[in-house]
């Protein structure tokens, strides 16, 4: 126990200025501290248990002799009883902060705290259609359950109600309405607004009560023109007029997806280089991609007027608004096609595979396609860029070229 100072009275507290620490007696362990700026303040230096306290009891006048008397002899008795202060005044402010935390997590529904996700979320996203998709699944499937639901309230039970019945059917709607509201609760549960585990996680968790998406719901290939029929379909195309037939050839000719091709600009297209140099945000690895560009696609381009007031190389009714996704679905539906422009892509890859030597990376890579594990990765480097255009010119010449009679295959040559 500290040795007792000699008892100071209060007008000798009033008068102490010296900047320090000062013993003031009465009660072991008291002082007054004095700053440099003048301030002064209560302490009482104590030992609970192994440890060596310093505890704050208020700052004077505001907290005078007398009462800074109570407060050290009322937290020594406390010591005394076993209690340690410090950790007790801890343990009520965490009680306040969690009471805090429990008020305003009162007021969180699943819908408030999906809105707020998304409002974090969407300057990342590729395009409002993305948003738009987020928000009417949500709403179509989750909401009508857990919409008005306390965020904090929501568990397996309710999860399983959305998504069970949809299962099977809907398998992959569902299965993205499942992982939306996976991501909804994890933002909730790090805001502080619920805790526990995620109800809405796949692995661990729902495997364990629901089938593999893949067992419910096989992958269906899109549909896809045979490569020996490439030819004649496209020059039945090019007797079409309109941007949409202009637009899927150029999709069949690069091999890209439609959206990457819907919304490309003049600004992208490097003519000198023969060069399609696609931005990032408008991939679906979020990286940018090189397309070569052969010769035939260098003439479609040249034959497409450009509009005032766009940059879009195939603007829709709006100049400043793209063909939409349909356009060129209803260019195949009209020519009597039972296939979909995407299928080309499946085109492009079963023809280099069969009937070609360029090795995979190279179609994968054409394709914009991930290659490899991370390993893989961190030594590919290169794009391949030249050898990726040694095929697009040798694809480009299979769809412009009618097949050899007797013939459905040419060997072309490999990517050396």
């Amino acid at each position: 126990m500290p040795r007792i100072a000699k008892a100071l009275s209060a007008i000798e507290i009033k008068n102490l200025m010296a900047v320090g620490y000062h013993a003031v007696g009465k009660i072991p362990g008291l002082i007054l501290q004095v700053s440099p700026s003048g301030s002064r303040s209560w302490l009482l230096r104590a030992k609970v248990g192994d440890k060596r306290r310093e505890i704050g009891l208020g700052a004077y006048p505001g907290v005078g002799l007398a009462l800074a008397h109570q407060k050290a002899q009322a937290l020594r008795d406390e010591i005394v009883a076993g209690i340690d202060p410090v950790a007790k005044r801890e343990a009520g402010r965490q009680s306040i902060i969690q009471q805090q935390i429990d008020e305003k997590a009162l007021a969180w529904t699943f819908r408030r705290c999906a809105e707020a996700y998304i409002r974090a979320n969407e300057s990342g996203w590729r395009n409002d259609k993305h948003r738009q998709q987020w928000a009417n699944t949500l709403e179509t499937y989750a909401y009508p359950t857990i919409g008005d639901m306390l965020v904090r309230n929501v568990n397996i039970g309710h999860v399983t109600a959305i998504i069970e019945p949809h299962w099977s059917s809907k398998n992959e709607t569902i299965n993205r309405v499942r992982n939306r509201i996976e991501l909804v609760l994890d933002w909730a549960t790090v805001s502080k607004y619920r805790t526990g585990d995620n109800p809405a996680r796949w692995k661990g968790n729902l495997d364990k009560i629901l089938p593999k998406p893949s067992k419910v719901a096989p992958v269906i290939a899109h549909r896809a023109l045979k490569d020996v029929e490439v030819f004649g379909f496209v020059e039945k195309l090019r007797t079409v007029e309109g941007i949409g037939a202009r637009c899927l050839e150029f999709v069949i000719l690069t091999a890209c997806r439609s959206g990457e091709a819907r919304l490309a600009t003049w600004a992208e297209i490097d003519m000198a280089t023969k060069t399609w140099n696609i931005p990032g945000n408008r991939m679906k690895s979020g990286r940018p991609h090189r397309v070569p560009l052969s010769n035939e696609v260098i003439k479609l381009l040249e034959a497409i007027p450009r509009l005032e007031g766009t940059e879009l190389i195939f603007p829709g009714k709006l100049a400043d608004k793209p063909i939409s996704d349909m356009t060129m679905t209803k260019v195949m539906r009209d020519m009597g096609v039972d296939a979909v422009p995407h299928g080309f892509r499946a085109t492009f890859s079963s023809w280099c595979a069969s009937s070609t030597a360029y090795p995979s990376d190279v179609r994968e890579m054409a394709l914009a396609h991930a290659i490899g594990d991370a390993t893989v990765k961190a030594y590919q480097r290169s794009d391949l860029f030249q050898k990726r255009r040694n095929l697009m010119v040798d694809w480009a010449k299979f769809v412009c070229s009618a097949p050899a009679v007797g013939s459905n295959v040419r060997r072309l040559r490999g990517a050396a």
